[in-house]
Formats: C-alpha cells, structure tokens, sequence
C-alpha cells in the first residue's frame, strides 16, 4: 500500500478521476459518496462544487453542512477511492448520514484502501477538534461495516430510515481532550 495519500480535488487530477468515475458508472453499482455520483463532463465545474461548500461562509442553504471531498491515490497517481466529509451534522445526517461517506473504485476492493481512506479521514475530522464522529452503513454491508469496526466503530443501533433502508449507526471516538466538540451538541 505504498504510495497512498489523500488529496483535495484538482484539474490536475482530471484524467486519473474520470478513470474512476467512468469505472464506477460502467459497473452499475450504486456510486458513493454521493459527490461522485455527479457527472464531471465539465471538470472545472465538478472541481468547482466540489469546493463549493467546503465551509460555514458558502453555506446558502440550510438544509445543508459544510463539507469537503478527498480523494485516495495510489502510487501511480490512480484515483482509487474518494471521501466526503461532513464537518457537522443536521438532523438527517444524525439519523443516516453521518459525518464521512467513503468509497473505494470497484476494481480496487479488498486491498485495504477503505480502511485507510477511512483513517485518513478521521484524522482530518480530529485536526477540526471532532470528539467523536458518525459512521453509516447500509444493513446488509458487511465490508463496510468491518472497515468502520477496524477504525474503531462502536454500534449504537439499527434503523430503518424514511425511505425504507436498513441502515446501522456507528460512533468511533477521535478526540476526547478539552477542546474538542461532541457533534451531538452542536
């Protein structure tokens, strides 16, 4: 797994992301996170979003949290997998949500990579004085939930969301010193 680093979305990436993306829609799976769903025909502009709410100031809508998306590269520069994480949570994301939406290029599964996006991550969510973070898996997603349990992932429930999904809820702790903001009291 040498070579791997979590970077910010670039237009230097261009060619490496539509690789990933154009894989992903090529397989028929479900694309997540959910930022990668978007077509990125106009890379500037999908860049662009990208940074679009990526603090409280850009925030328009109040449906909506800040958020940032990184993106997994191997020692090739391939984009192997992405990230989107939410810097706090509204009511929504506290039931099914969650701070941090991870996936890994169909391809490039079972190697590892998700364990370490998801690391990375928390350490981006920790470096924002996070005390502890939401992590949501789909019932039935048995490598996501073990990814989430190697990072520390604690059960809290099981529930069934609006629309008819069976989702389980995870919390893993990342920073319990003065300073740092429980998510549930913001």
């Amino acid at each position: 797994m040498g070579g791997l680093r979590l970077v910010k979305p670039s237009i230097a990436y261009k060619e490496a992301y539509m690789n990933f993306y154009e894989e992903w829609i090529r397989s028929g799976e479900s694309i997540v996170p959910w930022v990668v769903e978007r077509d990125p025909s106009d890379f500037e502009a999908y860049v662009a979003f990208l940074y679009s709410a990526d603090n409280e100031e850009k925030i328009a809508d109040n449906g909506w949290v800040p958020h940032s998306t990184y993106w997994l590269l191997d020692g090739q520069d391939r984009v192997v997998g992405a990230a989107n994480f939410r810097h706090r949570l509204n009511g929504k994301l506290l039931e099914s949500g969650g701070h941090i939406g991870y996936g890994i290029r169909p391809s490039e599964r079972k190697k590892g990579y998700a364990s370490f996006l998801l690391g990375e991550t928390l350490g981006i969510a920790r470096r924002m004085k996070l005390a502890r973070v939401l992590l949501v898996c789909d019932h039935d997603n048995e490598a996501s939930e073990r990814t989430i349990r190697r990072n520390g992932g604690v059960l809290e429930n099981e529930l069934t969301t609006e629309d008819g999904n069976r989702v389980k809820r995870f919390w893993i702790g990342i920073g319990e010193e003065e300073g740092f903001n429980d998510p549930c009291s913001q």
